[in-house]
């Protein structure tokens, strides 16, 4: 009976504007380890530390929500996802009450981390809203859940420079908790819903998790996407965390206001990302993540000559943020060939190893920025971007092989 109501019900059980208040949770939400981005600088000076220390706060953010994805995604499987969604946006805002309210640099970061830990809304939200959408509006409301993660980086960071400006990097975090304050009042509402999804039995779970390993160490396809995707991470925290450090040095001189419009360039990836995704079904997933990777590196190469003026810079990052996200959609665009009943345990390895190289780009592009400055940091994100290449073609090359 829960399978038959199941099956008919989705065509009409969310309404348009639930699809809407869902987007918008999975933007706030997204945006809260994003808002540093345009102002580290701000924050090592407020906790009177330096660059290479401020790093660690982003790093293990990123390593905090790696380990949530492992640990508490799969609990999907077994749990309600409208439940599991309320109790982890209920404590990612208490988080960032104590953020708002951390006395030092220790506690603020013991709170950034936690809330890097319960950050699984995002990823959540799709399998619940996939289950309650008529099949063929799957696809647009699916893209229009992917548009609000890249929309809730791009206000994020564009917000967070403008506060700063025009009050201190403290009210960017006073601003981010009022947000889910709302979208924890709005949530109930939004993923209200008479579908009933039927209860698998609660047990295994150890052998779940287990198995995300044992997969990846069957399909070396995944792993070769998943270490590709997070170099390529690596490179858009690096990229920004370090560029928000050098043009607000005193050598520049720019104020956060205007790293956080420069961040506005994301903007691009909203209109490029869905074109690329198409014309990516038409060459294949393979040769148009070599070629993204290939626009990605000549990008990369001008950050240096080009980065000393906040306008010249432009013409790089709307470069790299045009083709960054079809780097990612291409790496997942392999895992569905794959078999349907592994395809999310490959997908949870998959985002891992993403926001592992996220706190792997957060580190060193910090540290690196605070040990060699700017020309640094451009070495760094190339050997990153050549590392990316070479792993996009040589999965080119498997892939031919195998047509063969």
């Amino acid at each position: 009976m829960t399978e038959n109501l199941a099956a008919r019900a989705p065509a009409t059980c969310l309404t348009r504007m639930q699809e809407r208040m869902l987007a918008l949770a999975i933007a706030v939400v997204t945006a809260n380890a994003y808002y540093i981005h345009p102002i580290i600088g701000e924050v090592a000076r407020g906790f009177g530390v330096g660059e290479a220390e401020i790093g660690l706060v982003p790093a293990l953010n990123q390593l905090a929500l790696a380990l949530g994805i492992l640990l508490l995604l799969p609990l999907g499987d077994f749990h309600s996802n409208r439940r599991l969604c309320l109790i982890f946006v209920t404590a990612q805002t208490l988080c960032l009450l104590g953020m708002v309210l951390a006395p030092g640099l220790l506690a603020f970061t013991a709170a950034s981390t936690l809330l890097g830990f319960c950050t699984i809304a995002p990823y959540l939200i799709p399998a619940f809203a996939s289950k309650r959408v008529a099949p063929a509006r799957l696809g647009q409301v699916t893209s229009q859940l992917t548009a609000a993660v890249i929309f809730g980086i791009l206000v994020a960071r564009v917000s967070a420079g403008i506060i700063a400006e025009h009050a201190d990097w403290h009210t960017v975090y006073v601003w981010a908790f009022v947000c889910m304050v709302a979208v924890t009042a709005l949530l109930p509402v939004a993923m209200r819903s008479d579908v009933t999804p039927a209860k698998q039995p609660p047990a295994a779970y150890g052998a779940l998790i287990a198995s995300v390993f044992t997969l990846a160490a069957k399909h070396p396809d995944m792993r070769i996407s998943a270490a590709i995707q997070g170099l390529n991470f690596a490179i858009f925290t690096a990229t920004w965390l370090a560029l928000a450090l050098h043009l607000t040095s005193p050598a520049l001189g720019y104020g956060t206001d205007q790293v956080g419009y420069l961040a506005a360039v994301a903007a691009i990836s909203i209109i490029a990302t869905p074109r690329l995704g198409r014309w990516a079904d038409k060459v294949g997933p393979h040769r148009a993540r070599v070629a993204a990777a290939v626009v990605q590196l000549s990008g990369i190469v001008l950050y240096y000559p080009l980065g000393f003026s906040i306008w010249t810079i432009l013409v790089p990052l709307l470069l790299t943020n045009m083709v960054g996200p079809t780097v990612d959609v291409t790496g997942r665009m392999t895992l569905f060939a794959l078999a349907p009943e592994i395809r999310t345990r490959l997908t949870t390895g998959y985002i891992v190893t993403m926001f592992l190289g996220g706190a792997l780009g957060s580190a060193l592009g910090t540290a690196v920025f605070d040990a060699g400055g700017w020309g640094a940091t451009c070495g760094l994100l190339l050997a990153m971007s050549v590392g990316v290449l070479t792993l996009a073609a040589h999965a080119e090359r498997r892939w031919k092989q195998q047509q063969e």
